[in-house]
Parts: C-alpha cells; structure tokens; sequence
C-alpha cells in the first residue's frame, strides 16, 4: 500500500509509519515543523514533507492521522475529495495489528518503560512510545516472529483497538479525562473493555481500580507489597539498576531505580513466562539499558550529573524523584536541582495540588513556561502555589558542555554545575538540557 501519515513527527504515529515502511509499504508524512523524529524517519528512507500541504496527498491508498489533527486540515480534505480512506491513529490500529499476536501494554505510567523491558526479554516486533537504548529506536521489526510488543495508548482510548492477545496493565489512574469527557465510568468502562478483549491478562492487584476485578476476570496478577522482596538499588558500572527478588523465581536485575521500576519489570517478567523459561527471562533482561527520556542520564562529570526525565504526571514525577534521591546518596551528592516544564494547562490545573507535592527535596525548582501542546493559555499562579520551594521562574534553558544556563528576559540567572539536575516534562526541555535547542 501507499500510505501517508498526517503528523509523523509524534512518537506515536511516527513507530507505526516506521513499522509499515520495514512491512514493505510506500511511506509517507507531513508534520508541522522539522524534528529529530522527521530528520531521523527521512534518514530511513520515508518522504516527510514540511509543513501540511494538499499537495502531500496524490495516489495514496490510505492516510492516518494522529488524534490532535483537525478535521479542517488540507491534508484531510484532500484525502477525501480524492476518496481515499483516511483515519485516525486509532481506527488504523486494527488494520496494522491485526495479523499480530500483540502485547499490549496500558497504564497513566509506565508504559514505555515496561514496554520496553517486555522488548528486551522477548523476541519480536516493538512499537514504544519511547526510544529504547538497546535498539537505539522506538520501533524494532522482526519479519520472521509473530510476536509484537506494543505500547497502548488510552489518551484516544485507541488501546482497545491494539488487538490484544495479552493485556498488561501496570495501574489504570484517571488520565487525559478530556478525551473522556470527565465521565470515569467510561474511563473504567474503556480499561474493562481492554482488559477482556485478551486472552491473556497481567494486572496489578493493588491498583485501586484493578483490584475491583480480582474476583470477576481471571488474570496473572501482581502483589507487588509481598510478591516483590529484598529490594535494593545498586551501582553496575556506574549504571543505575534495582535488584530485587520476585515470589520463587529469585533475584532479577534491571536497569533504573525504584520500586516502580521492579513494578514494571515484574509485570513484564509474567507476560514473559506465558512462554519463556525464567532463567532465559533473568537473562535477557540485563538487555534492557533504559529508555531515552527515562531518568536518562545525558551528561556525567566527577561533581555533576544531568538526567533528562519524560515525566509529566505528578505520580510519575514523585516516583522518579524518589529514584533521585537515592541516585544522589548512592553518588554523594548533596545538592538537587530539578527543572520543570509543565505539560499542558488542562493537566497541570488538573493535578495541580499533587504537582506541588512532587518535588519534595529539592534544593531548587526551576520551572519554565508551560508546553501547550496545542491548547490555549490559562492563568496559572506558579509564584504562589509552589512559593514554599526555593523557586526559580525562567524562560528557557541552554546546555554547554556540563554546565546548564538559566535564562530569564534573555539574561542569564544563574549557572548550574554542581550537584544532581534533573529535567522534568514531555515538551521541547529535553532538547534545552541536551544543549541541541
């Protein structure tokens, strides 16, 4: 088929335009602005044009757009005046899966992380809403399995689409409810939709929601308060990993800190032992090197790390800060600095009281401008609300070397060399701390 796809440069439609090219299809895509990912998918062979134009569409057999695309762009319009089949992410999920035994991972947090070691221990095709370190994509293909390791999205409720042969569900905590129209009985409703689509099930039993299931679906279930023990973090050439034992199987090493992260392992480790020995699982997942923008240490010196960290929900946030902290003890660094960019207005005035909880512990808090990621400005009063921490309000930030420059009305505030720096957020911050802004 000839296929083109309307905003290529998100991560998501971007692993299934990749997938559809090494499938063998014509690939094409159009994107508001030049990326990484645009560059990168240019750099495999897809034509990416920039921006949307009518003129992007000619003999296509089908074009795919991602769910924050309008109905009113030329693109869309062209398509069907053209006849030619267009649909969103979601509705195009049943036609690119559907001849996959699919693993489908969903959750508010953890997907990419547990999509990812699920990735390293078994074989298979992956799309990850991330990029994973040890294939150094977000997309691996393996014509010759029928295994796919899948990141499912609930954002667009697209994950009961994914077509299931072992749903995972790490926690099912009330996200992206503007989709959902703040109704969370059609939220739940959507995760139990999912859930019985499998034939396979992996839950967490201690996710409040989850746990209202435990007598009504038959499912592999996690304890993680007594099915994971002796948790401890460890230094592996100076690699962060958490080294934990799990029910009988014995001790597992994986790369990160935290308990979620022994969490997310473990709920791939049962996916995984639907067909694999525990041994080749123990084995293979030392594979798993972490993922980009996943307390991704980006720069190392002997007095400073800096970790570039995709989170941008407050439970993600509060976990992964904990991992912080035991990073620094463990490093001997006294000093915190932790860099924010709220993602979203509707989501940071959403959880706007846990996001003030969330950076307990820091020495400092930057925070930048909100990333709109398309919705219109909303007053929110940073000074007041987080005024307890050591608060820093700047523009933007800039990277040389070790060293990450604090800007405000185009002046620098202050320096940051020292210490442990940590960037917090989904939108363009891990471009600004990885100094290519």
């Amino acid at each position: 088929m000839k296929i083109h796809f309307i905003g290529i440069g998100g991560i998501g439609i971007s692993g299934l335009a990749q997938y559809m090219h090494f499938k063998g299809h014509e690939v094409s895509g159009s994107d508001i602005k030049e990326t990484v990912i645009t560059k990168k998918l240019r750099d495999l062979g897809l034509h990416v044009t920039i921006p949307h134009s009518r003129d992007a569409i000619t003999n296509h057999d089908l074009v795919v757009h991602s769910a924050i695309i309008r109905p009113d762009n030329p693109e869309i319009i062209a398509a069907k005046e053209k006849g030619i089949e267009v649909l969103a992410r979601r509705e195009a999920l049943p036609k690119i899966l559907q001849d996959k035994k699919v693993y489908s991972v969903a959750g508010a947090h953890g997907k990419s992380t547990t999509t990812a070691i699920l990735a390293a221990i078994m074989s298979g095709s992956a799309i990850i809403g991330a990029e994973s370190k040890e294939f150094g994509s977000n997309v691996r293909y393996d014509a010759t399995n029928d295994v796919m390791i899948f990141e499912a999205d609930e954002s667009d409720g697209s994950f009961i689409n994914s077509n299931p042969h072992c749903a995972i569900v790490i926690n099912a905590e009330p996200e992206h409810m503007e989709y959902y129209d703040y109704n969370y009985e059609r939220f739940y409703d959507s995760y139990k939709t999912f859930i019985n689509l499998a034939p396979l099930k992996v839950l967490n039993a201690e996710d409040p929601f989850l746990a209202t299931l435990i007598n009504e679906i038959e499912a592999e279930w996690l304890y993680p308060s007594k099915d994971i023990q002796n948790i401890e973090f460890v230094l592996i050439n100076n690699q962060p990993h958490t080294r934990f034992t799990f029910r009988d199987f014995g001790s597992f090493d994986v790369w990160g800190f935290g308990k979620h992260i022994a969490i997310d392992a473990s709920l791939a480790i049962l996916a995984a032992h639907k067909s694999m020995s525990i041994e080749d699982i123990r084995k293979n997942i030392l594979h798993f090197k972490g993922i980009k923008k996943r307390f991704d240490i980006v720069g190392f010196e002997h007095d400073s790390v800096i970790i570039d960290d995709y989170g941008h929900h407050p439970t993600e946030i509060k976990a992964t800060f904990e991992s912080v902290k035991e990073y620094a003890m463990l490093k001997g660094f006294d000093k915190i600095t932790a860099i924010w960019q709220p993602h979203k207005y509707s989501r940071t005035i959403d959880n706007l009281e846990e996001f003030i909880k969330c950076f307990d512990g820091a020495a400092e808090l930057i925070i930048l401008p909100v990333w709109a990621a398309g919705e219109a400005p909303r007053d929110i009063d940073f000074q007041e609300n987080f005024k307890h921490y050591n608060l820093t309000m700047a523009d933007k930030i800039s990277r040389s070397n070790n060293t990450i420059k604090v800007i405000k009305d185009n002046k620098d505030l202050e320096t940051l060399d020292k210490g442990l720096i940590i960037g917090f957020g989904a939108g363009d911050i891990t471009y600004q701390i990885r100094g290519i802004a």
